[in-house]
């Protein structure tokens, strides 16, 4: 196995099967996640018959670096990772006074085929295990550490549905937050979905300890589904009743994700559906123009349709915020970099004489 993909109790369990005591198997954890050891040899305090175990039985999944790009600010870092089967994936570090942020992918591709969004114009190729969502963090701790600085946010909104990908997501999750290893705060890290409903209703049942943005883009069934396919799955009367049901489960405030698009979704008349539905709601909207993509036609809203947008909202008392855009000259936007990147020919490689 990968170790990167175990939580701790579930490799607490296997090294107790393969008869080492707690305290070699504490020892192990801190290797990975405290000390940050980028080879099974290099876990200190380990019997040598442990370390040959490991040797033989275990690996750890590093992600390698396929191809990167900074922002002309040096505030954004973007990568495009290589996974073990050849497969790329996108990770996006942003810098900000005081903290960092990591986004990271939950897929490899996505299913939910939103219109706008280049990942979801490539299609699905499969999930990531816990260990591939962990490896970015693991990888962009490395990346900061060498600077002096650390990692405080991550924001699974990269690559990939999360919900899509429940089960796996939610063991990266414990192990990125175990206070034992990375001990990253659970209040920091938040979940970003289009929308599916099972996966809302059982975050709110199983508590899980993350915050939640549900991505909108359209208040009304038909404007929403002709930007997110999956609203003909999930129609907005359901969507909205579980986010109601996360509200009234969690007693925490929900995010609703809002891209704006000329013409599109950025005027009065959109503004005040969008009020209507969330009035009375403990919710807040990040709006955020939009990131121009090869494949879609859209233009992101000027300042002033910004602006207008937000001001029929707080007449609803719907509090929002515009997102800083990051990274627009190093296709920052979640696809864009593997798009522009694989749409590249490849150079011949040269003929042997």
């Amino acid at each position: 196995p990968n170790l990167y993909d175990l939580p701790r109790p579930v490799l607490d369990a296997r090294l107790a099967d393969w008869g080492f005591s707690p305290q070699y198997r504490e020892r192990v954890w801190t290797g990975l996640y405290r000390d940050g050891v980028t080879a099974l040899g290099d876990v200190t305090g380990l019997r040598p018959d442990l370390q040959a175990v490991l040797q033989e039985r275990a690996r750890l999944g590093h992600l390698s670096t396929h191809h990167e790009s900074f922002s002309s600010d040096d505030l954004t870092h973007k990568l495009l990772l290589r996974l073990h089967d050849g497969q790329t994936i996108e990770t996006v570090l942003m810098r900000f006074k005081g903290r960092a942020t990591v986004c990271v992918s939950t897929q490899a591709g996505c299913a939910m085929g939103c219109v706008f969004c280049a990942t979801g114009q490539m299609g699905l190729s499969r999930h990531l295990t816990p260990g591939e969502v962990v490896g970015q963090v693991l990888h962009v701790t490395r990346i900061l550490k060498a600077r002096g600085e650390t990692l405080r946010n991550i924001v699974l909104m990269g690559m990939g549905e999360p919900l899509h990908n429940y089960d796996n997501t939610m063991a990266a999750v414990d192990i990125l937050v175990d206070p034992k290893g990375l001990a990253l705060a659970p209040r920091f890290i938040t979940l970003s979905t289009v929308g599916v409903v099972p996966g809302i209703l059982r975050l709110a049942d199983e508590a899980r300890p993350v915050q939640l943005a549900v991505s909108l883009h359209g208040a009304t069934d038909a404007e929403r589904s002709a930007l997110v396919p999956a609203g003909r799955r999930w129609p907005l009367n359901e969507l909205m009743d579980a986010c109601r049901y996360y509200v009234a489960k969690r007693k925490r405030r929900i995010f609703f994700e809002w891209t704006l698009i000329a013409g599109r979704n950025d005027t009065a008349e959109h503004a005040h559906p969008l009020g209507a539905l969330l009035h009375g709601m403990d919710a807040h909207v990040n709006v955020i123009p939009l990131n121009p993509t090869v494949g879609y036609d859209g233009g992101p809203s000027v300042p002033d349709a910004v602006r207008a947008f937000q001001d029929v909202l707080t007449s609803y008392g719907v509090p929002s915020t515009v997102r800083q855009r990051r990274g627009i000259d190093i296709d920052a936007g979640c696809g864009q970099l593997k798009a522009a990147v694989e749409r590249k020919p490849r150079r011949p490689l040269p003929v042997a004489s």
